[in-house]
């Protein structure tokens, strides 16, 4: 899922990537306000909170807003100079090392707390997540071709609405089938990938409510398991090329 990139993509792949990630980003997006009553995947909400906060005279609270915001954006940042540089290098694991490298923060963020490493009105959690979440959206965005988004749901529910029109006039004109297929396709892609980011925050409060000590360490495995693979399938291409 996180080998092959844009056009050597297909609509399964995307979809599974999609679905696996949206899922774990909706968990995270829910025990983050839980825990710190913000929003750490749906910066939306924090720029909305930022202008209200600021205009209320509430200044520690718009600049913490602003903070996330930023945080999500430095992510972003360091996941395309590691896919840049990646690509430069011809290293196909580029995407699959962004993710575990979001799963080693989580875990070790999992361990800090656990220690409480940090005092209980601590904002450095809520930074990290954010920081991940914009780390793994721009990783998605970028091997996708900006066809898949998993942090937030705004975009794809407005390709969910473009599409559902799409598919309902084809009802009503003739089209190919290879055209009617694949827009069912977009349609299925955008609609299971919003229903795995709502899942995701359901099963993510269970989780996070009954076992909030394991709740980060439960996430971090599950996007190791999305990443080894890439890097498997990278370590033995490049055995391959070396043996020929």
């Amino acid at each position: 899922m996180l080998f092959q990139e844009q056009e050597k993509r297909n609509f399964v792949t995307n979809r599974r990537l999609g679905s696996s990630l949206a899922m774990i980003a909706g968990a995270i997006n829910v025990a983050g306000f839980m825990d710190f009553g913000y929003y750490c995947a749906n910066m939306t909400g924090n720029a909305s909170a930022m202008a209200l906060n600021l205009q209320d005279g509430k200044l520690l609270d718009g600049f913490r807003a602003m903070e996330l915001s930023g945080s999500f954006v430095l992510g972003a940042i360091v996941c395309t100079f590691l896919v840049n540089r990646g690509r430069r290098r011809h290293w196909h694991a580029a995407y699959a090392f962004s993710i575990l490298l979001e799963a080693v923060m989580l875990a070790l963020l999992g361990l800090a707390s656990a220690f409480m490493l940090f005092g209980p009105h601590s904002f450095i959690p809520a930074l990290t997540l954010c920081f991940l979440m914009g780390l793994q959206n721009a990783t998605v965005t970028r091997i996708s071709g900006s066809v898949v988004r998993t942090t937030h749901i705004t975009g794809m529910l407005t390709d969910l609405g473009m599409e559902i029109a799409d598919w309902l006039d084809a009802w009503r004109h003739k089209i190919g089938p290879e055209h009617r297929y694949i827009i069912t396709q977009r349609l299925r892609l955008h609609l299971q990938i919003i229903c795995c980011f709502i899942g995701g925050g359901v099963v993510g409060a269970f989780v996070y409510h009954v076992w909030p000590t394991y709740f980060l360490f439960v996430t971090a495995a599950l996007l190791a398991s999305c990443a080894l693979p890439g890097m498997v399938a990278n370590s033995l291409t490049s055995f391959a090329k070396r043996q020929t």
